[in-house]
């Protein structure tokens, strides 16, 4: 970047048509994933060819741009972002940026391969993570992932603890599928020490048989529920993202809770996804998009066309998602084709 072009960027901003500050960018490395998770995909899931997806490379260009522009955390997430080849190289590459725009780098994982790279992600800046796990049952945990191995995510997420990465954990709530078993998992997040948040299905994708209204249930409902058995006080504690916290009374962890569906958390959102081919949504629950692998492709394109196109794409930011599920005649409103793989979450 030139001199001219850095001290443009300090004085920038990016701020969408509803006036909040975009500071926070979930960057997809590869829609590929090494379980089938019912709720997100089906289980003979068609992935992208390799050439579709942004190399590393022009990953960084756009990241580089994004965090000059005023993006202060990224979250790399996929599919699995930790079964790309690669994957570590370009941890390296953006940890320069935690020494000076960025003031975190994070990672969203579904704990297969965390024994194996847990002491890189520390050694790259990572210092939290979020693990997606619904079920400690060895037969749930295959009934969900409908190919995973409940030991190997357990035994991921110590190497975690060990390497002394801070641990979230997401849990999809699924009615009759997980619900009966959040007591125990709430305790096991205590003795751990680990945060816990729960998760509303949503209508992102395809996934075959499986039925999403059957499943839905409401955090709204559960949290009462959790209530009743464990005492909860509201805080105002923010990790950047959607979730609203609570603490347990007597432990030192936070129950976060994301609501897209029971209580709509737009109003807030300061971020924005780009996937693994490089298309920036600018909303998870909306087809708003701009196409950045073009850009960054184009030998004609120069930094200035990166920057613009960048700005353009936050003004286009629309004010919400538009998911909902009628029940009463077992419909589902503003579904996403694409699949929650590809985007990131």
């Amino acid at each position: 970047m030139t001199n001219q072009l850095n001290k443009l960027f300090e004085k920038s901003s990016l701020v969408d048509p509803f006036n909040r500050h975009i500071t926070y960018l979930r960057l997809s490395v590869t829609d590929r994933c090494d379980l089938r998770c019912t709720y997100c995909m089906p289980e003979k899931m068609s992935f992208l060819n390799k050439k579709e997806v942004l190399t590393f490379e022009e990953m960084y260009k756009l990241c580089s741009g994004f965090i000059q522009l005023g993006i202060k955390k990224i979250r790399i997430t996929g599919g699995e972002p930790l079964v790309r080849k690669g994957i570590m190289d370009f941890f390296e590459m953006l940890k320069p940026y935690l020494s000076s725009h960025l003031e975190e780098l994070t990672l969203t994982t579904n704990g297969t391969q965390l024994h194996k790279y847990a002491d890189q992600l520390y050694a790259n800046g990572i210092r939290r993570i979020n693990v997606s796990l619904d079920t400690l049952d060895p037969k749930k945990f295959k009934q969900i992932t409908r190919i995973g191995n409940l030991q190997d995510v357990l035994f991921g997420i110590e190497a975690a603890k060990n390497a002394n990465l801070k641990i979230k954990i997401n849990f999809v709530a699924l009615k009759n599928i997980n619900d009966d078993e959040i007591d125990d998992f709430i305790n096991w997040c205590i003795k751990k020490g680990f945060d816990l948040t729960f998760i509303e299905t949503m209508p992102m994708g395809d996934i075959g048989n499986e039925n999403r209204l059957s499943h839905f249930l409401s955090l709204n409902e559960l949290k009462k529920d959790i209530s009743s058995k464990f005492e909860l006080e509201d805080i105002s504690f923010s990790s950047g993202g959607p979730a609203k916290y609570s603490k347990i009374k007597g432990s030192n962890i936070k129950l976060g809770f994301i609501t897209p569906l029971s209580h709509n958390f737009c109003s807030s959102c300061n971020r924005i996804r780009v996937d693994a081919t490089g298309v920036l949504h600018q909303c998870l629950g909306q087809s708003n998009n701009l196409d950045f692998r073009k850009i960054l492709r184009d030998p004609d394109s120069t930094e200035t066309d990166l920057i613009e196109n960048i700005r353009k794409s936050i003004k286009q930011k629309p004010e919400k998602h538009s998911f909902s599920y009628d029940f009463s005649n077992e419909h589902i409103e503003g579904k996403m084709d694409r699949h929650m793989s590809l985007t990131g979450g």
